[in-house]
C-alpha cells in the first residue's frame, strides 16, 4: 500500500514523523524507536524524577495534538510513518531504568515485543480508540508493560 507522504515543511507532521525517523520503507516504528534512544541518552536519562515525568505528560499532550492533526492531513489513521507515540513509549519504558547501554537495549526489546505482539490491553485499545489520543494510547500501554518487565529484570538481577 502507498501511504501518502507528510509535508516535509509541516514542522507538525514532521514532529508526528519523529523528526523524520518514521519515514523509513522498512520497519518505521522500529526506526522512531531506535532514534528515541539518543534522545534519552544525551537528554533524559539524568533529569529529575519529576522533570522526567513531565517531559512525559508533555510528549502525551503533542504526541496526541500532532498525531492527531498528520492523521488529519494525510487522511490516514496511525499511519505507520507516524512514531512520536514510540517515543513516548520508548522513553517511557526507560523511565527510572539503571544507567548503562544494556539496560538501553533491554528496554529498546521489550518495548519493540509489546509494541508488535499487541497482547491484551494493548491490542483493544489500538483497535477500539481512534483519533490522536488513539494513535499513542496502545505504545504508553506497551511501555507501561515492558516498564514492568524492565523493573521486575532490575529486581531480579538485584537479588542475585
Amino acid at each position: 500500500m502507498n501511504l501518502p507522504k507528510p509535508n516535509y515543511k509541516n514542522p507538525i507532521h514532521m514532529l508526528a514523523f519523529g523528526l523524520g525517523s518514521g519515514l523509513s520503507p522498512k520497519a518505521p516504528g522500529t526506526m522512531g524507536t531506535l532514534a528515541a534512544l539518543p534522545i534519552f541518552w544525551f537528554f533524559l536519562q539524568d533529569l529529575p524524577v519529576w522533570a522526567y515525568l513531565l517531559v512525559l505528560l508533555v510528549t502525551m499532550i503533542v504526541g496526541t495534538y500532532v498525531s492527531h492533526q498528520t492523521s488529519k492531513d494525510l487522511g490516514v489513521h496511525d499511519h505507520g510513518g507516524i512514531v512520536i507515540d514510540e517515543w513516548m513509549g520508548m522513553w517511557l519504558t526507560l523511565f527510572l531504568a539503571p544507567q548503562g547501554i544494556e539496560w538501553m537495549i533491554w528496554g529498546f526489546i521489550l518495548f519493540r515485543v509489546f509494541d508488535i505482539a499487541k497482547p491484551w490491553p494493548i491490542k483493544w485499545f489500538d483497535e477500539k480508540v481512534h483519533g490522536g489520543f488513539g494513535i499513542m494510547i496502545d505504545d504508553v500501554i506497551a511501555g507501561v508493560a515492558a516498564w514492568l518487565v524492565l523493573q521486575l529484570s532490575v529486581f531480579l538481577i538485584a537479588l542475585l
